[in-house]
């Protein structure tokens, strides 16, 4: 989350100061980096993913599951591992801390490249990132570390934390020891800092409680104290580390120039809220089931640093954490039909460089932000050999998707990161997310021409991702997309389609996103092995039935566990015991140790059998 550096961070105070310094300093990085390779062509295909994980301690004495605060133990010794055995290996990840004290980052130690055979790496890559952390932890043999995207009981009254912290009078929050359960890394604690100090106040969140048989008619959230004023039928957060200490799925992908970044770009803009349905995970917030299955709308007013004159007078009209509002590529341009507020003086020296229109408004609407963290050791650089200034910008605002420059001095690529996953429960379904979204990308570069394939309107796409949160929305929502066959027609025709006609097609109509990825395999097929073909087969089986609905979506599992659960009284609590069922459940269907009860397809305890041999 955020520019990785080392070093001691200003308080939002006194780094306010420097925000012009920075910004500054930052366009003329970014026109550095600009310059010298915008002409760079013909780079390969290459990708990664990044997947963050909680660390959960096991009392089965007493019943509970809760956060590990060990990201401070754990994180020196995973480097220390990485350093003194990574040497050239590729399989050799790389892990970063992230916001959550209980939460570690993970990458891949070096790109993936375009082969198939690449792809088949993925899922072991992934395990072994999760069997190191582990075996890096086996003098707590109840900590597990899991790919959860929320923690259900984080904020709760009872213990939840190992071990256990209180709130202290540095807390502003009425629910979390805030300062205990964010990472010692202080730039995360300066984000915090700076965006309550910037907005005037501490968020306010209100989710929806899912209303059960026994939910009280009114709810009243009873962890609030009864003297303060509550929206009724509501869950209230108030902390900005409910947002960003949940964890997500992101995959990036390097592109052969700008251009073709730019046309990647666009063409994943529709993209982002149908899969934030199809991996929707979490449906429960501080012990409580909510009407919601997706974290991205509490992110957003999490991490929302608008003072209120900004909100009235819509000149910064959305959050750091929001959807993309604006095409990059010329043909993509009739899509933005949302006025995109940017920075004039940031505009006007883009532009004079020789930026395009497009893409200079794209950077300068970057900075209509004011940068969060401020490195003081760090303010003096050389503008060609750095670009820390553009990145405490770029990387500071959250959308779902990111269209990355290049590193100055180096031979990477123009990159575009797909953010708006939610992350799976296992490792073989984050590998399926990541293999689909690569292989879209690859198809959609291939047969989508030099626009937007697809392209949809961003008011429409906005209007999809408040779809894309409700409620088992694979199943239940429809969603507005471009109702043209193929993506070579670029008709701008547009219409609801489900979820699964979206992905699996409506025979000629509509061939859907799962039959241009196998029109793009069939065209490879001759240089590959049939085996291959088959074992990637099996990951976009998990797509496509997750897409038609015989397969569940993690948050719609999570809230059927719950449901079924001979403790759980109908009444939208999670109750410690559940909440230790649960997560005990997760970590043993991960391990191939239990059915999945509609999670993941019937071949998957074989298949993990097989694997762990």
């Amino acid at each position: 989350m955020g520019l990785i550096v080392d070093g001691p961070v200003l308080s939002w105070d006194k780094g306010k100061n420097f925000a012009g310094h920075i910004k500054d300093h930052g366009i003329t990085q970014l026109l550095n980096v600009w310059k010298t390779s915008k002409n760079r062509r013909s780079l390969p295909f290459r990708w990664g993913e990044e997947i963050e994980c909680m660390v959960i301690a096991f009392n089965d004495q007493e019943r509970n599951a809760k956060l590990a605060l060990c990201q401070e133990e754990l994180l020196p010794r995973l480097k220390k591992y990485v350093s003194e055995h990574g040497g050239q290996s590729r399989t050799m990840p790389s892990f970063q801390s992230e916001y959550g004290r209980y939460m570690i980052e993970s990458t891949p130690g070096i790109p993936y490249g375009n082969s198939i055979s690449d792809l088949l790496i993925v899922e072991s890559n992934m395990r072994q990132r999760l069997a190191l952390r582990s075996f890096l932890l086996v003098n707590k043999p109840t900590h597990v570390p899991m790919t959860l995207t929320v923690y259900p009981r984080v904020g709760v009254p009872d213990v939840f934390t190992e071990p256990h912290r209180v709130r202290t009078t540095e807390d502003t929050s009425m629910f979390l020891p805030e300062e205990a359960v964010t990472s010692t890394d202080p730039k995360y604690t300066t984000i915090a800092q700076g965006i309550d100090s910037r907005r005037g106040h501490k968020p306010i969140i209100n989710l929806p409680v899912f209303r059960d048989t026994n939910t009280p008619q009114p709810f009243r959230d009873p962890t609030v104290p009864p003297e303060c004023t509550v929206l009724l039928d509501h869950i209230l957060l108030d902390a900005v580390s409910f947002g960003p200490g949940c964890c997500c799925l992101q995959v990036t992908m390097q592109a052969a120039d700008i251009d073709q970044a730019r046309i990647l770009y666009d063409s994943l803009i529709p993209i982002a809220p149908i899969m934030l349905a199809l991996t929707a995970a979490s449906p429960a917030y501080k012990g409580f089931l909510s009407d919601v299955d997706c974290r991205w709308e509490l992110l957003s007013k999490c991490v929302d640093d608008r003072t209120k004159e900004e909100q009235k007078t819509h000149r910064i009209p959305d959050s750091r954490w929001s959807y993309v509002r604006w095409y990059l590529t010329e043909e993509g341009k009739k899509y933005s039909d949302i006025e995109l507020v940017y920075d004039e003086p940031a505009y006007e020296r883009l532009t004079e460089a020789g930026m395009d229109d497009i893409l200079a408004k794209h950077f300068a609407n970057l900075y209509i932000r004011d940068p969060l963290v401020v490195y003081p050791n760090r303010l003096e650089q050389n503008d060609e050999q750095s670009n820390e200034h553009f990145e405490s910008i770029q990387s500071s605002v959250w959308q779902t998707l990111r269209f990355k420059p290049p590193q100055p001095n180096c031979d990477m690529g123009w990159r575009v990161e797909f953010r708006s996953m939610e992350v799976q429960l296992s490792d073989f379904e984050n590998t399926a997310f990541a293999i689909f979204m690569v292989l879209l990308s690859r198809a959609l570069l291939k047969f989508g021409g030099n626009g937007a394939a697809w392209g949809l309107p961003i008011s429409m796409v906005e209007e999809n991702m408040k779809r894309a949160q409700e409620r088992d929305a694979a199943r239940s929502q429809r969603f507005l997309f471009n109702t043209s066959a193929t993506p070579e027609l670029g008709r701008d025709t547009y219409g609801e389609m489900t979820m699964n006609e979206i992905i699996n097609g409506k025979g000629d109509e509509f061939e859907g996103l799962m039959g241009l990825i196998r029109r793009y395999l069939n065209s490879l097929d001759a240089e590959n092995e049939v085996g291959e073909r088959s074992e990637v087969e099996v990951y976009l089986d998990l797509i496509s039935k997750r897409a038609e609905g015989s397969l569940k979506t993690t948050a719609t599992w999570i809230r059927d566990f719950v449901r079924s659960h001979p403790r759980y009284r109908h009444d939208s609590v999670i109750g410690r015991e559940v909440n230790y069922d649960l997560l005990k459940a997760v970590n043993a269907i991960e391990k191939g140790e239990r059915d999945s009860d509609g999670l993941l397809p019937s071949s998957y305890l074989s298949r993990r059998a097989s694997i762990a041999r």
